[in-house]
């Protein structure tokens, strides 16, 4: 069975420069893994080191139960799509795909029927004939996809292959990503800064940062139970809604309003509020229903046209330094610049202000 196992990986280069902090992680067959993080985390240091161009300075790489810590990229049996896309531009599509394996001496049939197989199911059968310069940007990458894919190997590695492409193309391939690696069940390790391609593609994220594992979850679990606060504020668009907030009582204070506590074995001094702000509601109606704390008083200030919804900025009463963005509706509409708001209690997270861990509800 193919699977993929980092034990306690460590990349040092100097005592202040250290991009992979002992990582350990696995990936089983047909699970599809994206190292998820902001530029300079470690997720593509992380792909180098299991694809062998680079050397660990401590720790574990298993592939399929064979450690390959110290092979050679060729001897590690695995496959890799890189985000320049890496053709050859004297080739044509079916001598680019064919390429690696005719470096294994297979058989011309064999190689014929692999290639075939694969630029059949890419939509490249028409294309076989033509050079590099001579294709789209997608078709390209469709062909540096099936390169990896005649190879079969125990693992497939993805280096932002997308992100070349324009909005529009970018969305169609990565639909067509999504179906092709459901039937494949070699493992994949996919590396992008992208949230709605690890959000659409994964089975499981790893969220990295100052490289180390920030949570390692369903893609759900990330968006819907954030670790910890770099998690919280760095899934989601628009960003969650993130407040420092002074404790009184049982209530975190924003200006003259309170939101009620969790419950905590001691109440802290200051903690930390997250809302998304698709979660932000309009009190209306309800606000007379609600426990008085629980209503905040604001005026909107700015809004944004996101085209199906609009974005609103909100300055809270008596803080007018605090804002609230709230994610509505495009034909959502509100009656007065002075606005009452609740934030469900089930949807907030809370985090500690010390180490930005998320407290238990």
């Amino acid at each position: 069975m193919s699977k993929l196992e980092i034990k306690n990986l460590n990349k040092t280069y100097n005592p202040k420069v250290v991009p992979v902090k002992d990582i350990s992680l696995d990936v089983s067959e047909g699970e599809f893994l994206t190292l998820l993080g902001p530029s300079g985390c470690g997720k593509s240091t992380i792909l180098r080191l299991i694809a062998g161009l680079e050397q660990p300075t401590r720790g574990e790489i298993r592939i399929a139960d064979r450690n390959v810590t110290h092979l050679r990229p060729g001897d590690r049996n695995i496959a890799m799509v890189f985000q320049s896309y890496a053709l050859y531009p004297h080739m044509t599509v079916y001598e680019n795909m064919a390429s690696s394996l005719k470096l294994r001496k297979i058989s011309s049939a064999e190689i014929h029927r692999l290639v075939t197989e694969v630029a059949e199911s890419l939509g490249l059968t028409e294309l076989a004939d033509r050079k590099p310069g001579k294709l789209s940007g997608g078709q390209r990458q469709r062909v540096a996809l099936g390169r990896a894919l005649v190879r079969q190997p125990a693992v497939f590695l993805l280096d932002e292959p997308l992100s070349n492409l324009d909005a529009l193309l970018r969305e169609k391939v990565r639909a067509e990503l999504k179906q092709l690696f459901a039937s494949q069940k070699a493992p994949v390790v996919y590396v992008t800064h992208d949230q709605t391609e690890a959000m659409t593609l994964s089975t499981k994220v790893a969220v990295l940062n100052n490289g180390s594992i920030q949570q390692l979850d369903s893609p759900h679990l990330i968006y819907n139970r954030p670790a910890n606060q770099f998690v919280a504020g760095f899934v989601g668009s628009p960003q969650m809604n993130l407040f420092v907030l002074k404790c009184q009582g049982n209530f975190a204070m924003l200006g003259d309003f309170g939101v009620a506590l969790p419950n905590m074995p001691t109440v802290p001094p200051e903690i930390v509020l997250g809302i998304r702000p698709e979660n932000v509601c309009f009190a209306g109606e309800e606000a007379g229903k609600m426990p008085a704390p629980q209503v905040i008083k604001g005026e909107v200030y700015l809004v944004e046209n996101l085209g199906m919804q609009n974005l609103i900025s909100i300055r809270i009463k008596g803080l007018e330094s605090l804002t609230v963005r709230v994610l509505l509706p495009g034909d959502r509409q509100w009656n007065s610049e002075s606005i009452e708001l609740i934030f469900p209690p089930q949807l907030i997270h809370w985090f500690d202000v010390k180490t930005g861990e998320r407290i238990p509800d």
